[in-house]
Protein backbone atom coordinates (compact mmCIF):
# COMPACT_ATOMS: atom_id res chain seq x y z
CA UNK A 1 0.00 0.00 0.00
CA UNK A 2 1.27 3.45 -0.92
CA UNK A 3 2.09 5.82 1.90
CA UNK A 4 0.31 9.14 1.91
CA UNK A 5 2.10 12.46 2.18
CA UNK A 6 0.75 15.99 2.19
CA UNK A 7 2.70 19.22 2.31
CA UNK A 8 2.19 22.91 1.70
CA UNK A 9 4.49 23.52 -1.24
CA UNK A 10 3.72 27.21 -1.58
CA UNK A 11 1.75 29.87 0.24
CA UNK A 12 1.45 33.33 -1.23
CA UNK A 13 -1.28 35.68 -0.08
CA UNK A 14 -4.64 34.00 -0.60
CA UNK A 15 -3.14 31.13 -2.65
CA UNK A 16 -1.85 27.86 -1.24
CA UNK A 17 -0.43 24.89 -3.15
CA UNK A 18 -0.77 21.48 -1.50
CA UNK A 19 1.37 18.65 -2.81
CA UNK A 20 -0.36 15.31 -2.45
CA UNK A 21 1.51 12.02 -2.79
CA UNK A 22 0.09 8.53 -2.52
CA UNK A 23 -3.31 6.92 -2.29
CA UNK A 24 -6.19 9.26 -1.43
CA UNK A 25 -8.48 7.13 0.69
CA UNK A 26 -10.32 8.00 3.91
CA UNK A 27 -7.10 8.84 5.80
CA UNK A 28 -5.59 10.82 2.93
CA UNK A 29 -8.86 12.60 2.21
CA UNK A 30 -9.28 13.51 5.87
CA UNK A 31 -5.74 14.91 5.96
CA UNK A 32 -6.46 17.04 2.89
CA UNK A 33 -9.75 18.24 4.38
CA UNK A 34 -8.07 19.18 7.67
CA UNK A 35 -5.25 21.08 5.98
CA UNK A 36 -7.63 22.81 3.55
CA UNK A 37 -9.85 23.84 6.46
CA UNK A 38 -6.89 25.29 8.32
CA UNK A 39 -5.78 27.23 5.23
CA UNK A 40 -9.28 28.54 4.52
CA UNK A 41 -9.65 29.59 8.16
CA UNK A 42 -6.33 31.45 7.83
CA UNK A 43 -7.61 33.46 4.86
CA UNK A 44 -6.56 31.42 1.84
CA UNK A 45 -9.19 31.60 -0.87
CA UNK A 46 -7.49 29.68 -3.67
CA UNK A 47 -6.35 26.12 -3.06
CA UNK A 48 -4.37 24.24 -5.68
CA UNK A 49 -3.86 20.52 -5.11
CA UNK A 50 -0.91 19.17 -7.08
CA UNK A 51 -1.57 15.47 -7.66
CA UNK A 52 1.57 14.66 -9.67
CA UNK A 53 2.51 11.91 -7.19
CA UNK A 54 -1.01 10.52 -6.77
CA UNK A 55 -2.05 7.55 -8.88
CA UNK A 56 -5.27 6.40 -7.23
CA UNK A 57 -8.21 7.81 -5.30
CA UNK A 58 -11.14 5.87 -3.92
CA UNK A 59 -14.79 6.89 -3.46
CA UNK A 60 -14.27 7.99 0.14
CA UNK A 61 -11.36 10.17 -0.99
CA UNK A 62 -13.59 11.73 -3.65
CA UNK A 63 -16.35 12.40 -1.12
CA UNK A 64 -13.86 14.14 1.17
CA UNK A 65 -12.62 16.28 -1.73
CA UNK A 66 -16.25 17.22 -2.38
CA UNK A 67 -16.43 18.40 1.24
CA UNK A 68 -13.35 20.55 0.62
CA UNK A 69 -15.07 21.95 -2.47
CA UNK A 70 -18.20 22.79 -0.46
CA UNK A 71 -16.12 24.54 2.18
CA UNK A 72 -14.21 26.47 -0.48
CA UNK A 73 -17.46 27.59 -2.12
CA UNK A 74 -18.78 28.73 1.28
CA UNK A 75 -15.89 31.21 1.57
CA UNK A 76 -16.25 32.22 -2.10
CA UNK A 77 -12.94 30.61 -2.92
CA UNK A 78 -11.51 28.52 -5.74
CA UNK A 79 -10.47 24.88 -5.60
CA UNK A 80 -8.13 23.72 -8.35
CA UNK A 81 -6.16 20.61 -9.25
CA UNK A 82 -3.16 20.01 -11.45
CA UNK A 83 -1.15 17.08 -12.76
CA UNK A 84 -3.97 14.54 -12.73
CA UNK A 85 -3.46 11.09 -14.19
CA UNK A 86 -5.92 10.20 -16.96
CA UNK A 87 -7.80 7.84 -14.63
CA UNK A 88 -8.14 10.47 -11.88
CA UNK A 89 -9.23 13.07 -14.45
CA UNK A 90 -11.90 10.68 -15.72
CA UNK A 91 -13.05 9.94 -12.16
CA UNK A 92 -13.35 13.69 -11.46
CA UNK A 93 -15.47 14.04 -14.62
CA UNK A 94 -17.76 11.14 -13.72
CA UNK A 95 -18.22 12.26 -10.10
CA UNK A 96 -18.91 15.88 -11.06
CA UNK A 97 -15.87 17.29 -9.29
CA UNK A 98 -14.44 18.67 -12.53
CA UNK A 99 -17.59 20.72 -13.12
CA UNK A 100 -17.06 22.89 -10.03
CA UNK A 101 -13.27 23.09 -9.82
CA UNK A 102 -10.46 24.24 -12.06
CA UNK A 103 -8.22 21.55 -13.57
CA UNK A 104 -4.84 22.30 -15.11
CA UNK A 105 -2.29 20.08 -16.86
CA UNK A 106 0.65 21.35 -14.75
CA UNK A 107 1.46 23.58 -11.81
CA UNK A 108 3.00 26.38 -13.89
CA UNK A 109 -0.13 26.91 -15.98
CA UNK A 110 -2.31 26.65 -12.87
CA UNK A 111 -0.32 29.30 -11.02
CA UNK A 112 -0.25 31.61 -14.04
CA UNK A 113 -4.03 31.48 -14.43
CA UNK A 114 -4.95 31.41 -10.75
CA UNK A 115 -2.79 34.49 -10.11
CA UNK A 116 -5.19 36.39 -12.39
CA UNK A 117 -8.26 35.19 -10.45
CA UNK A 118 -7.35 37.02 -7.26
Amino acid sequence: METFELSIAQRQGELAVLEVAGYINNEGGEAIAREAGTLLDAGCRTLLLDLHATRIINSIGISLLLEVLERTIEVKGTLAFCCLTPSIAKTFQIMGLAQYTRIFPDRASALAELAQVR
